[in-house]
């Protein structure tokens, strides 16, 4: 077996690694400093280099000028943005166009080239009514005599919401399936109410009163919806496995320059096994995150030939799921504990890195969910 990267998606993630590297963690205000949002918008400026740089066009088919990559290259990407917890909307944007370009049929188009350029900011609804109900469920959908398509419900915690010029999101029909619909926060019926996230970020209540959708702006698709869900999933553990990074080299590179009775921090036992743990951690998380994004970008059938006995992706998400939630929270209060009171200090990074950890740990819900989840495909896949 080659574990390696192709060439491409190491090329995407050194790109990313160039664009990322002049991004400041401090170039916002702290949100243990403010009462609510950070900024009012995004970080338009890095969003720019980002469409310069084709890093919006990653996942994009190559017949709309995209790369045509898959999970795995957005997860390497996605990576590199948590080590610098960059304020952009790359997972969400890079997600919904995944999805517009393998199921929304050729209506879809213009809407990816712009995503492409930079020109279209997507957002995605997942958390449902309140972040604990299933997402699908949150909104109904039903057709009108013109074939439009009418909505109503709620999503909470939409992330980008107010600056997004799509918001893309799942509702159930009558006769029981899921379908995609993307609507303009701006549309006759749509309601924002401002939300704040635990990193500062501006999110929104969606609520939706008689929304009209047209056909074009619709997926019925099967299956769109649950691959929406496993990209922002397993994008999600992507930001989390930068963040724990990032984190932990703060982390080693104050406890080897800190001394106490004379000596680096790092040299005493207790400091070095627990560091020695989060490494651990670490590590599951990278193996982890990285079997789910192969599960979810390598076709089933292919997955089912290499797997004898496999469980559905679902469950190779699921664990990278509870990893990252609990990976990223014991790296970042180990982090917090090594560095002393230094560690809660506004005018040092770590506390931010501590918030985007909080807020990405209960992002598409907690690692007691996903075991949960994982019990379930387990009860319902016994294996031989």
């Amino acid at each position: 077996m080659d574990f390696t990267f192709t060439e491409e998606q190491q090329a995407a993630a050194e790109a990313a690694r160039a664009v990322f590297g002049g991004v400041s963690v401090d170039g916002v205000p702290s949100p243990a400093l403010v009462a609510g949002a950070v900024a009012e918008d995004f970080d338009r400026p890095l969003w720019r280099r980002l469409a310069d740089a084709d890093l919006l066009s990653l996942l994009l088919p190559q017949e709309r000028g995209g790369a045509g990559l898959g999970p795995i290259a957005l997860c390497l990407v996605l990576r590199e943005a948590g080590r610098v917890l960059a304020r952009v909307p790359l997972l969400e944007t890079s997600a919904a166009a995944f999805v517009l370009g393998a199921y929304g049929g050729a209506a879809t188009g213009p809407l990816l080239d712009a995503i492409g350029r930079g020109e279209l900011v997507v957002t995605a609804a997942a958390h449902g009514r309140t972040g604990h109900d299933a997402p699908e469920r949150a909104v109904t959908a039903r057709q009108d005599s013109d074939g439009h398509w009418i909505l109503d419900g709620q999503q909470t915690a939409v992330p980008w919401a107010p600056t997004a010029d799509r918001i893309l999101l799942p509702a159930h029909t009558g006769d029981g399936r899921t379908v995609l619909a993307l609507v303009p926060p701006g549309r006759p019926g749509v309601t924002l109410d401002d939300q704040v996230s635990t990193n500062g970020e501006r999110y929104a209540r969606v609520t939706l009163d008689t929304v009209r959708a047209g056909q074009d702006e619709t997926i019925t698709a099967d299956g769109a919806w649950a691959r929406l869900r496993e990209l922002l999933t397993v994008g999600t553990c992507a930001l989390a496995l930068g963040v724990g990074e990032a984190a932990a080299r703060m982390t080693g590179d104050y406890t080897s320059k800190r001394e106490q009775f004379g000596f680096p921090l790092a040299t005493f036992q207790a400091v070095a096994v627990q560091c020695a743990d989060r490494y651990i951690d670490l590590r599951a998380m990278e193996a982890t995150l990285l079997q789910a994004a192969w599960r979810v970008e390598t076709p089933t059938t292919n997955t089912d030939a290499l797997l004898t006995d496999a469980l559905p992706a679902g469950a190779d998400i699921a664990v990278a799921k509870v990893w990252a939630s609990e990976g990223v929270r014991r790296v970042v209060q180990t982090a917090q504990h090594l560095h002393g009171g230094f560690g809660a200090d506004t005018e040092y990074a770590l506390h931010r890195y501590h918030a985007w950890a909080k807020q990405l740990e209960l992002s598409l819900g907690p690692a007691a969910a996903h075991e949960e989840a994982l019990g379930d495909l387990l009860a319902a896949h016994p294996l031989s």
